[in-house]
């Protein structure tokens, strides 16, 4: 048992081991290889963004397949996230029939002109058999150049630009089998037009008869109506014409090694046949600029310009970047010296207040002589920003002393008001003109008629009688004696009824007596 245990755990390092190393080398690879984006600027129609997702399908596995573009979104944006991911291309279309393609960091950028373009459903939708699978695209295509070789800065720019897009291959290393698909450039000179094709790659055996071929397939024919198996070998009976491609020199080689699926065997003769699978593109070359569309313009194909003119506009930028650079320098300085003058500044006001505080303790010792005995000694508030004014001869910052702008603050709110002092509550239904009687005041009610009585006083000298003489205000009490000190003065209810009721009883009275007299 322990030395199967010992076994096992060799086997598990020695596996975590080569992991470590396939992902390593896997990483080495990957980010030794181009990477990519495609996406638009402003707004475009609907087949301009589907034509952004066939051309990130030509691209994979090394470009962002899911790229999402946001409105505010800028190119200053994808430039600085580029860097990280170790992306070194863009392809960028815009609504107008336009194409720029980038290098990363520092450029050049090409800008071309889509004259014509065909998305991959429309390529598809004219072939009778297509050959488009997923497996295809798990591996960068081959690129194929073609033309490229004609003199002019400009043509091997962009031939310099396409090989640097897609991953180099090395001959001798490279595995048939991950190949599965080609990407066709050609340069037209005369127009000065790039056509764009997208293939896929089959390779099938040469030198067979069709029935042979049939037999290799996985489905084998009809044979039921053959008597012998030499007539499917000779006549090809029962297999339509378009299974059996005619080919040729132009497309029959030699394999180098084992090719997938049947019959492809090393140094046997094959053929390669390609099927478009899209999308086409027209393109034509409008102008080269340095850097990321900001830079001089190499070559242009509608304008072209002297010597002596483009050594004046080299001559123009340089002022320009000159101006630029010493405006940065002095406002370099200006920010150094302000910052200098601060730092001074702060450290005089700090050496002011330790010398203040100095003098303050000192003279804390000393008693003051005009101190009251019950009051403590009024205490010297320490006024930092007038100092400051005075041995510095400027304003301080706001920061500087934020104790003294809150003092300050504070003495500038007004006063609170005492929350003792209310003012008094005014009593009754109306709100107005109901005022607590005292001695010496009007009675309750209204004013007395010249020569009248008074609301319900039976004599003239019994003024101060309220309610038939039974209750007075003294003081500060309420209407109704001491049950109703603290309560508002109130029309109605039962407290109120005796007083109306015994001047509605002298009512009464007289009026039977002069019922009676009468």
């Amino acid at each position: 048992h322990r030395q199967k245990g010992d076994e096992r755990l060799f086997l598990y390092f020695t596996q975590k081991k080569a992991r470590s190393t396939a992902n390593h080398v896997a990483e080495e690879v990957y980010g030794g290889v181009p990477h990519s984006f495609v996406f638009h600027r402003g707004q475009i129609g609907k087949n301009v963004g589907q034509l952004i997702m066939d051309v990130r399908r030509v691209m994979e596995p090394f470009t962002a397949e899911s790229l999402k573009i946001k409105k505010k979104n800028v190119l200053k944006d994808f430039v600085t996230i580029a860097g990280p991911l170790g992306v070194t291309h863009f392809i960028i279309f815009s609504k107008t029939p336009t194409s720029r393609l980038a290098r990363l960091p520092k450029g050049p950028t090409l800008h071309f002109k889509v004259l014509k373009y065909s998305l991959i459903k429309d390529v598809v939708s004219t072939l009778k058999k297509h050959r488009m699978h997923e497996q295809q695209f798990t591996h960068h295509p081959l690129l194929i150049l073609n033309n490229f070789s004609s003199e002019g800065m400009h043509v091997k720019l962009m031939a310099s630009m396409f090989q640097n897009m897609f991953p180099s291959i090395n001959v001798h290393k490279v595995n048939l089998n991950n190949i599965k698909r080609c990407v066709l450039i050609n340069y037209n000179a005369e127009s000065g037009e790039i056509e764009f094709r997208h293939y896929s790659l089959k390779v099938v055996p040469v030198g067979m008869s069709r029935g042979v071929k049939k037999l290799m397939q996985e489905r084998f024919p009809n044979m039921n109506k053959l008597e012998d198996i030499s007539e499917l070998l000779m006549k090809g009976a029962n297999l339509s014409e378009s299974e059996a491609e005619q080919d040729g020199e132009h497309n029959i080689t030699e394999l180098p090694q084992v090719y997938s699926g049947r019959g492809n065997m090393a140094s046997q003769q094959s053929a390669v046949r390609l099927t478009e699978i899209g999308p086409r593109m027209t393109l034509q070359l409008t102008k080269i600029q340095e850097g990321m569309g900001e830079g001089n313009i190499l070559y242009h194909a509608m304008i072209s310009k002297t010597e002596e003119e483009i050594q004046e506009i080299l001559n123009r930028k340089e002022a320009q970047l000159k101006d630029k650079e010493g405006r940065r320098k002095k406002q370099e300085q200006n920010v150094a010296q302000k910052k200098e003058k601060q730092e001074e500044n702060k450290k005089k006001s700090l050496e002011g207040i330790k010398r203040k505080l100095a003098e303050a303790e000192e003279d804390s010792e000393v008693e003051d002589p005009g101190a009251q005995n019950n009051q403590p000694a009024a205490v010297e508030s320490d006024d930092e920003v007038e100092y400051y004014r005075q041995a510095v001869g400027q304003e301080p910052d706001e920061d500087m002393f934020p104790s003294a702008k809150r003092r300050k603050m504070s003495s500038g709110q007004p006063p609170r008001k005492d929350r003792d002092a209310r003012p008094p509550r005014r009593n009754g239904p109306g709100g107005k003109g109901w005022k607590q009687s005292r001695d010496g005041e009007k009675p309750f009610g209204k004013k007395p008629r010249p020569g009248g009585k008074t609301f319900g006083a039976k004599k003239a000298g019994d003024r101060e009688k309220k309610f038939g003489g039974k209750k007075r205000f003294e003081g500060n009490k309420t209407f109704g004696g001491n049950k109703n000190k603290d309560k508002s003065f109130r029309s109605k209810g039962q407290k109120a009824k005796p007083g109306f009721k015994k001047r509605g009883a002298g009512a009464k009275q007289g009026f039977k007596q002069r019922k009676g007299k009468g």
